[in-house]
């Protein structure tokens, strides 16, 4: 999207800020109405389950009323009970929605089409998840309420004993997928279950990690049947006894961007996220981000359904449940899983579903918008040409001479994914040798040597890779050039 704003004639740097805001946008907006259509959604669930219309008045079908709550709850007075400490009171609702929204910035609704594809986008999604917390807590002191003041604590018990399971328990996925990038994590799923199956919940050792993740997903997010924040037997609105208008508002909206997120990341670590359920070619023709909300309603519709027909627990069995059955559950297959792999050298494989083993293709290169690839070889095994390559590296690089270029961005493997920037170190007649330096955490560095420019961009590369003991070798090939050979 910044190329975009620098084709209009916009300064690089207000191009990168233009391309951010409008990336954000693109994202808050759809899903605040995302909220509001499933607020309505979940009353309609729920009336059907209990034999009742539910919303049916307000616009066609009743899809209007999420949208008349809204009007109302703005059009109310804000109340602020005079014993409450002002400041904290209402920061509480702004901590909770902001915080809320902050998660989407890593989750990717198709191939490329992420806000920020960082490297560690699934510990920045616990981390940030884990803030939410605050507000709640901040919401009970200071109402100065003794109902609010015990929902929150019991949030703040309710919330680390459930997140310390959660935690355990992404880290199976990512033992499986070798990887925290969200992306990474969808494309280790492709053809995972019997070759055809692009999700992991089909492995024996990840789905009891799902069933756990998916309730511990209800606890986390204070659903039934444990909503002990909310209980209005005991707590009368709990943490939010005290707050109406549009404070109010924000709490409401942030607990449900947070369902969805929650809903999703079911979707992305275990069901293949903007993947089709089948590895099967005509099934890629349904854009990504369809399979995925597809896959997000389909918990959505399962949290609804466990809202009206299961009752609530005690907070004695909630506890018990977090701390001696998912803690030590999670902890057992990680052990287990863990063991599996280093037995069956699954940590010695390629991180993502294009493995070193895979040739590379067209559809492959576009799938990742990568322009070249380079299978690397060991030194003995290079000029040879022999047996198969230890790595595929592949990148994308923009038109114009090596010397001339600043930025270079890896898409695979992940162990390098990242913007690299070239730094030219001699230049020879009509070759040039330089090397790529992380602008990242990646403390790898990948020495390029380049010949044979064609049309500005170089036909052969030889790129040597630098481990501890281990110096791969290896000369890329254009998607172009490679369309061309098939």
């Amino acid at each position: 999207m910044t190329e975009t704003f620098i084709s209009w004639g916009m300064d690089a740097d207000w191009a990168f800020f233009a391309a951010s805001i409008a990336g954000i946008l693109l994202i808050t907006l759809p899903l605040l109405l995302a909220v509001a259509m499933i607020i309505y959604a979940d009353r309609k669930i729920m009336g059907a389950i209990n034999l009742r219309r539910g919303p049916n008045v307000v616009g066609p079908f009743g899809l209007l009323q999420s949208f008349a709550d809204g009007l109302k709850v703005f059009l109310q007075e804000t109340i602020i009970p005079s014993a409450a400490n002002k400041g904290l009171f209402l920061l509480a609702p702004i901590i909770t929605f902001t915080v809320a929204l902050a998660a989407w910035a890593v989750i990717p609704f198709n191939s490329g089409a992420v806000l920020a594809d960082i490297n560690v986008g699934l510990l920045y999604v616990l981390a940030i998840s884990s803030l939410g917390v605050y507000g709640v807590v901040i919401s009970g002191w200071a109402s100065n309420s003794k109902y609010p003041f015990y929902s929150a604590m019991r949030a703040a018990a309710q919330m680390i004993s459930y997140e310390v399971s959660i935690g355990f328990i992404l880290v199976c996925v990512v033992l499986w997928a070798g990887t925290f990038n969200l992306n990474g994590i969808i494309e280790a799923q492709r053809g995972h279950g019997f070759g055809i199956i692009n999700a992991y919940v089909l492995n024996p050792l990840i789905f009891p990690m799902w069933v756990l993740f998916f309730i511990s997903s209800l606890a986390e997010t204070a659903r039934a049947p444990f909503d002990l924040t909310e209980a209005e037997s005991e707590l009368v609105a709990g943490y939010q006894t005290e707050y109406s208008s549009m404070s109010f508002a924000l709490f409401w909206l942030g607990e449900y961007a947070n369902i969805l997120l929650m809903c999703m990341l079911n979707a992305i670590l275990f069901f293949g996220g903007w993947l089709p359920p089948i590895d099967w070619e005509p099934l890629y023709l349904v854009p990504g981000w369809i399979w995925l909300f597809a896959k997000t309603f389909f918990f959505f519709f399962m949290f609804s359904w466990i809202w009206a027909t299961v009752p609530r627990y005690r907070y004695d069995q909630l506890m018990r449940l977090g701390w001696k059955v998912f803690l030590p559950i999670s902890l057992l297959f990680i052990i287990i899983t863990s063991g599996y792999l280093m037995l069956t050298g699954g940590f010695d494989k390629e991180t993502t579903s294009i493995s070193k083993k895979l040739s590379p293709t067209s559809e492959i290169m576009a799938s990742l918008e990568a322009t070249e690839v380079c299978p690397l070889y060991d030194e003995k095994h290079y000029k040879a040409k022999t047996g198969e390559p230890e790595m595929f590296i592949y990148m994308e690089r923009p038109e114009g001479e090596l010397k001339d270029l600043a930025n270079i961005k890896i898409k695979s493997p992940d162990r390098l994914k990242g913007d690299f920037e070239y730094e030219l170190l001699a230049l020879e007649c009509c070759n040039t040798f330089g090397s790529l330096k992380s602008k990242t955490s990646n403390s790898e560095t990948l020495h390029i040597s380049t010949s044979n420019y064609n049309d500005a961009k170089s036909s052969i590369m030889t790129v040597t890779y630098k481990d501890e003991r281990v110096s791969l070798r290896g000369d890329c090939t254009t998607v172009d050039q490679l369309k061309a050979l098939t």
